[in-house]
This record gives structure tokens, C-alpha cells and sequence, in this order.
């Protein structure tokens, strides 16, 4: 018996056509047809997998949470600070690097909420998913010892956010600028 049979392979051969397009080219402009194509599937197996379009998207940014926000930037700013303070830092560190990168792509939850609006399935999906980053945030400052983590969070996630769009419009150098503005926030907060 094959360790993963074959629906399996076909759904994940789905998920992962389906990530490398929408992460690239967006919602709107990626038809189930084309990913049907790439994928190698029949209309009935997409389907059976992923009852609608919004289902795939659903399935994509779950994916795009536990790739990008917990196995690149937790992860990342993690293993690279030695104390809560540094692993704070370290995120505009990952960001860097992730900036200079030929495939950088952006963040695909705040692409979402932006093409499909706020009152979309897919842009209140969004909204949880950059919550869910704030945590990430609040964690963090938690474990620094910084005070009123709430505030803190969401003031950090504007530098992030800031620092993905101005990367986006070719300012390789935006988290290296984020992450000076990042210690003035650190000191108000400690």
C-alpha cells in the first residue's frame, strides 16, 4: 500500500498549482479552469477536493499562514534572535531577505483582502490570517516583557505591512528602514 494514495497526491498537486498562481497573480485573475490544467486533474477531482473557488482560496491561505507566517517568519525571527527583543528585530531581518529574493511575492493575505474587499468570505479569511500574525507579534513582546502587547502588536504590524508594500514598490531597503522605527517602538513599549 502506497504511503499516500492517490486522491491525496491529486488534492495536494491542486493546493500546491493553486499556491504558486494565486500567490503570483492573484484571485480574480487565476481561473479553476487553469488550475485544472496545471494540475493535471479532472474538473470532478478539483471539485470533489475543493467544492468552489473559495474553498481553494481557503485551502491556499491556510497554507500561505502555516508556510509563510509560522515555518518563514516565526520560525525565521526565531532562530535568529538570541533574546525576545532580538527574535522581535530578526523579523524585519527575515523580511530583508525575503525582499531581495527573486520570487518575492508580497503578502498574500493582505493581496486578498485588498482584491476581494473586507466584506468578502475571502477578505474577512484575510483579516483572521493577519490577526493571526499580530499574535505571532504579541507573543513575542510577551515574552520581551513589553508592556500593553496590544497596542505594541499592532503598531509593529504596521511597520511590517509598510515595509511589504514599499518593498513591493522596489525599496529593497524597506526592513532595514522598519526595523530602525522598530526599536523607537521597543523602547516605548519596555
Amino acid at each position: 500500500m502506497p504511503a499516500v494514495r492517490p486522491p491525496a497526491q491529486a488534492r495536494e498537486r491542486i493546493l500546491e498549482t493553486a499556491y504558486e498562481l494565486f500567490s503570483r497573480r492573484g484571485i480574480r485573475a487565476v481561473g479553476v479552469d487553469e488550475v485544472i490544467a496545471r494540475s493535471r486533474v479532472a474538473k470532478a477531482t478539483l471539485y470533489r477536493n475543493f467544492p468552489s473557488k473559495d474553498a481553494l482560496v481557503l485551502a491556499f491561505l491556510e497554507r500561505r499562514e502555516e508556510r509563510w507566517t509560522r515555518g518563514f517568519v516565526e520560525a525565521g525571527a526565531r532562530r535568529r534572535g538570541a533574546d525576545p527583543e532580538e527574535r522581535l528585530l530578526a523579523v524585519f531581518d527575515v523580511f530583508d531577505e525575503w525582499f531581495r529574493r527573486p520570487d518575492f511575492d508580497a503578502c498574500a493575505f493582505i493581496n486578498v483582502l485588498l482584491e476581494m474587499g473586507w466584506e468578502h468570505p475571502l477578505g474577512k479569511a484575510s483579516i483572521g490570517h493577519l490577526e493571526n500574525i499580530r499574535t505571532v507579534v504579541r507573543t513575542l513582546a510577551e515574552e520581551a516583557g513589553l508592556r500593553d502587547t496590544e497596542n505594541f502588536a499592532r503598531s509593529w504590524h504596521i511597520l511590517m505591512k509598510g515595509s511589504i508594500i514599499s518593498a513591493a514598490e522596489g525599496d529593497t531597503e524597506a526592513a532595514r528602514r522598519a526595523q530602525d522605527m522598530a526599536r523607537t517602538l521597543i523602547e516605548r513599549h519596555r
